[in-house]
């Protein structure tokens, strides 16, 4: 079975209303999870774009500012959390630095496991990866933007249990997906590999369906139009339904890879054309 995640990341704009509608939005389709971008920001912002000023719908305010503003806290995600819970959908987070990590093992899922990702940015940072490895019970890493030196070094160092291949460019062109590196990934580390995408329409993502991932992740928003840098190339709630659709769909047809079966309706066929 495939795991679909719903990527809220940070499309909720700091609004607990919003990200709720998102939680809707994802149930109502059939994903497995939802998942945040947790971050300190003091940690996460370089020093040297702290005081950039930006204009947000918010007013005119700093780059630190604006990044606060849409960062939820303890008590955002323990609404979260419960809310989560009620619709009966699973959530998890991407963990930025080490203070994000030790605030995400505060919310295992209902089964007890710890479940934590390690965005494409930062599978670099060896010590952020180990800690997230220390502190859950399956980890997830992306990708996007690293050489295979790089890949390498993270997984050799973390052990994480999920390898997602993704194009970190956002939305990234179609003939720069290379979902052929799946397969890559798969006979050189064993283990199992999802996909994240970043995308315009549904189609590439449908293939990687059939490609032997076991996790398919995309961003999701209410509106494409919406304020935020990840919003464009997110995936609206009409196609969200579609996309999962299809997945499934896709997941059950694969069948299995050893001798033909009659099956099914074929069965009746073959009776009435063969006696």
């Amino acid at each position: 079975m495939i795991n679909i995640i719903a990527e809220i990341g940070i499309n909720h704009n700091g609004d607990i209303n919003l990200a709720k509608r998102l939680i809707d939005t994802a149930k109502s389709a059939g994903c497995d999870f939802v998942k945040f971008q947790k971050r300190n920001p003091d940690v996460c912002v370089p020093d040297h774009q702290k005081l950039k000023v930006r204009q947000t719908p918010w007013g005119e305010m700093s780059y630190i500012e604006y990044k606060h503003q849409i960062e939820f806290g303890f008590h955002e995600y323990n609404e979260i959390n419960r809310y989560c819970e009620s619709r009966g959908i699973g959530w998890f987070a991407s963990a930025w630095d080490l203070d994000s990590v030790d605030f995400l093992k505060q919310f295992p899922q209902q089964d007890g496991r710890v479940i934590m990702k390690i965005a494409s940015a930062k599978i670099t940072d060896i010590d952020l990866c180990n800690k997230a490895r220390e502190e859950s019970d399956v980890l997830l890493i992306s990708t996007g933007m690293s050489t295979e030196q790089e890949i390498e070094q993270c997984i050799e160092m973390c052990k994480p249990d999920v390898i997602f291949h993704t194009n970190s460019t956002y939305p990234c062109p179609v003939s720069e997906l290379n979902l052929n590196y799946i397969h890559h990934i798969k006979s050189k580390y064993g283990t199992e590999v999802g996909y994240s995408g970043h995308e315009f329409g549904l189609a590439t993502t449908f293939a990687t369906a059939a490609l032997d991932v076991t996790w398919i992740e995309r961003h999701i928003t209410l509106d494409r139009r919406m304020w935020g840098s990840d919003q464009s190339a997110s995936v609206e709630p009409a196609g969200l339904h579609k996309l999962v659709r299809g997945i499934r769909n896709i997941d059950s047809a694969m069948g299995t890879a050893g001798p033909r079966e009659v099956l099914g309706g074929e069965l009746t066929k073959k009776k009435s054309l063969r006696g």
